[in-house]
C-alpha cells in the first residue's frame, strides 16, 4: 500500500462527488430529512430524545453504504477501475483512498446531521455532542467499507441496491433498535454481538444517557473501527477489474 497513491485516489473520488450535485445532496440532506421527518411524526413526546441518537448513526451508515458500493460498482462496469488497476494502483490503495474520501464526506455529513438535529430539531443527548459527531462519523466510515465490500459481489448497479437488504436489514432488526438486544432469543443475541451495527447503537445510546460516556464508548468505537478495516482489507481481496 501507498499513502501517495492512496491519497491520489482520495483527491480523484472527491474531486468526483463535488460534480455530482444529487450525490451531494443524498449525502448531505436525506440524513436531516430523516431526522427531521422522525422529530415531527414524534414530537411531543419522549420517543425521539430516546431513538433518535442511534439513528443519527444508522441513517448515515446506509446511504454511505448505497452511494459507495453503486460508485465503486460503476467505475468497474465503465472500464475505469480496470485502466487505473492497470498502472501501479494497488487494490489495496483503492480501497483506503474510497474510504478516505468518503470518511471527509462522512465528517461534513456527521457535522450538518447532528447540528440539524440537536438546533433544529431539538434533540436532547446527556453526553457531549463531539462524542456523538465521532461515533456518527465512524458509522458512515463503517457504511463505506461494507459498501465497497458489496460492490466487489455485484455485476449491476441494481444488484449493488439489491444488497442492501443482506447487509443492512439484519443489523438493523438486531441492533437493539426494536428490541433491546439482552431480550432478544439466545441465537439472535449472539447473532447480534457480532453484527457492529449494534456496538454503533449502543455507543449512540451511551452518549445520549451518560453525562460521561467515554468509558462505556470505547470499546464500541475499537470494535467499529477493526470492522472497518477488515472489511476494506476484505474488499480489496475480492475487487475485480471489471465486471464480465
Amino acid at each position: 500500500m501507498s499513502v501517495g497513491r492512496t491519497l491520489l485516489t482520495a483527491r480523484r473520488v472527491l474531486s468526483q462527488i463535488r460534480a455530482d450535485h444529487r450525490t451531494v445532496a443524498l449525502l448531505l440532506v436525506v440524513p436531516c430529512v430523516l431526522m427531521g421527518l422522525l422529530a415531527w411524526i414524534f414530537d411531543g413526546t419522549p420517543v425521539f430524545d430516546r431513538i433518535g441518537p442511534a439513528l443519527l448513526g444508522v441513517f448515515p451508515f446506509v446511504v454511505m453504504f448505497i452511494v459507495t458500493s453503486i460508485a465503486t460498482l460503476r467505475e468497474r462496469t465503465s472500464g475505469t477501475l480496470e485502466r487505473l488497476l492497470a498502472g501501479p494502483l494497488g487494490k489495496t490503495d483503492l480501497m483506503f483512498g474510497y474510504a478516505l474520501a468518503f470518511g471527509l464526506m462522512a465528517v461534513i455529513q456527521a457535522l450538518v446531521a447532528t447540528a440539524f438535529a440537536i438546533y433544529v430539531c431539538d434533540l436532547d443527548v446527556a453526553g457531549p455532542v463531539w462524542v456523538l459527531v465521532v461515533i456518527a462519523v465512524l458509522d458512515a466510515v463503517l457504511g463505506t467499507a461494507l459498501g465497497l465490500l458489496a460492490s466487489a459481489f455485484a455485476h449491476t448497479e441494481f444488484q449493488a441496491v439489491q444488497f442492501m437488504p443482506a447487509f443492512i436489514l439484519p443489523q438493523f432488526l438486531l441492533c437493539g433498535l426494536l428490541v433491546a438486544r439482552d431480550r432478544l432469543p439466545q441465537v439472535l443475541s449472539t447473532l447480534s454481538d457480532v453484527l457492529p451495527l449494534s456496538y454503533a447503537v449502543d455507543a449512540m445510546t451511551a452518549v445520549a444517557t451518560q453525562p460521561e460516556p467515554l468509558g462505556s464508548v470505547g470499546p464500541d468505537l475499537l470494535i467499529i473501527g477493526a470492522w472497518i478495516v477488515l472489511a476494506l482489507l476484505l474488499g480489496a481481496l475480492t475487487l475485480r477489474r471489471r465486471t464480465d
